[in-house]
């Protein structure tokens, strides 16, 4: 079609708006005017873009973007349970009926505060057998100690009157006035004696009962140190400063006998908070000690509060629901004071793993890969140019970029906004947006 003979955009809606509604050919199937109809959009769409391109082959039209600087942060985000610094359960072993719970659910108590009393009817009786069986045991060693003594100083004398004999009757026997046997019978008493008196146990000079007697004092003492403890027990006190968060019995049951193994009382430190949460292996590397960590949650009304990260475990554990993926559990220490936020809910914890200023960024889409290295499609005087990038600081959907290889790109260069291996170095083509707008 020459220059003469095309048509104007007016002419051509004309005749796609007759060939669509069927006025010029009314007698015509149905199905024949689809196909009329079709080819004639076919047409129209080619001469337009003919037209659109001075009747040039047709260039294609691609949307684009400009990079823009800023900051940009890679920011982790877990969610957690928020829970007191300091939490005890409190749990008895003592099968003792509950008489008085003092306390309630809610209630502030300090260290050393009774949290509920128990029967002490049938401890005290064992306490007081346990502290007979110490006395009785204290008692008989201080008995058999004396009688060592006692027998220690006579085996003493009688070894000095046998060696005094020996020494004799040996002066005797080696002048010839006693026989042999006089002196084997010396000698022999004298032995008697040295055994006699070797058979006690000596201390700091002092004759003492034998350790079977001094074990029978320590496992008496023992016992009844165990059974004072078990008294003492009977009235539950708070281990540490807190809040009663959970109250799990009633007057009327046994210590012991608790549904479920719950504890009989939870007791927090709500005055400091802490967000627990589980970071993903591939992230904990730059998670530190120390971080500030942004916290969000429902209850504060779009109000942040802020922590910072107070420790990280030293070992990993399953991610679970059949992921291979391992988790690292990590605290958070809550900083501000007086906020909304309390124990038992689920918080979101937001950490800056990395940050850049005044970093030249494009959305992530209009980064490709192709062979290991990453590219942004610049276009420059209508052609494109393949621009080598490093990646930067990633963020949830744009990333920063750092030209390769001397390469200049600023927030003037215009980018394909979805770049791909269909667009060749040096290929032709045309903003969606006109560069240079």
């Amino acid at each position: 079609m020459s220059s003469e003979e095309r048509i104007s955009p007016e002419e051509f809606d004309k005749e796609l708006e007759a060939l669509l509604t069927g006025k010029e050919e009314k007698k015509k199937t149905h199905k024949k005017k689809i196909m009329v109809a079709v080819a004639a959009l076919a047409i129209l769409g080619i001469a337009g873009m003919k037209l659109f391109n001075g009747g040039t082959d047709m260039i294609p039209v691609v949307d684009t973007v400009r990079p823009v600087r800023k900051t940009i942060q890679n920011r982790l985000t877990v969610t957690g349970p928020v829970s007191g610094t300091d939490s005890v359960d409190v749990v008895s072993n003592l099968h003792a009926e509950i008489l008085e719970i003092p306390v309630k659910e809610g209630d502030k108590v300090i260290k050393g505060q009774t949290l509920a009393v128990l029967d002490d009817s049938d401890v005290k009786r064992e306490a007081e057998i346990a502290r007979n069986d110490y006395d009785l045991a204290v008692s008989t060693c201080n008995e058999k100690n004396k009688e060592a003594r006692n027998g220690y100083a006579k085996a003493v004398q009688d070894l000095k009157t046998a060696q005094d004999n020996y020494n004799r009757t040996k002066a005797l026997y080696d002048g010839g006035s006693v026989p042999l046997v006089d002196l084997e019978t010396a000698e022999n008493g004298l032995h008697d004696a040295e055994r006699e008196k070797d058979a006690y146990t000596v201390k700091n000079g002092s004759a003492v009962a034998d350790d079977s007697y001094r074990l029978q004092i320590e496992k008496a003492k023992f016992d009844y140190e165990k059974a004072k403890e078990q008294l003492d027990n009977t009235v539950l006190k708070a281990p540490i400063d807190g809040t009663v968060v959970r109250v799990n019995t009633k007057v009327g049951r046994f210590a012991d006998k608790m549904e479920n193994d719950a504890p009989l009382f939870v007791i927090e430190n709500l005055d400091n908070l802490e967000l627990e949460i589980k970071v993903s292996e591939y992230s904990i590397g730059k998670v530190e000690v120390g971080q500030e960590a942004e916290i969000t949650a429902d209850i504060l009304n779009g109000e942040p509060v802020y922590g910072k990260v107070a420790s990280i475990s030293p070992t990993g554990e399953e991610k679970g629901g059949g992921s291979s993926e391992r988790v690292i559990p990590t605290k958070i220490q809550i900083t501000d004071n007086n906020t909304k936020l309390i124990a038992g809910i689920t918080a979101r914890a937001s950490i800056i793993l990395e940050e850049s200023e005044d970093a030249l960024t494009v959305p992530v889409s209009a980064v490709f890969e192709k062979d290991g290295n990453n590219y942004i499609q610049e276009i420059t005087d209508g052609a494109v140019s393949w621009i080598p990038v490093d990646i930067g600081v990633e963020g949830d959907v744009d990333m920063e970029i750092i030209p390769a290889d001397g390469k200049t790109l600023d927030e003037t260069s215009v980018l394909i906004a979805s770049p791909g291996e269909q667009y060749a170095e040096g290929m032709a083509v045309t903003s969606s947006v006109g560069q240079g707008e």
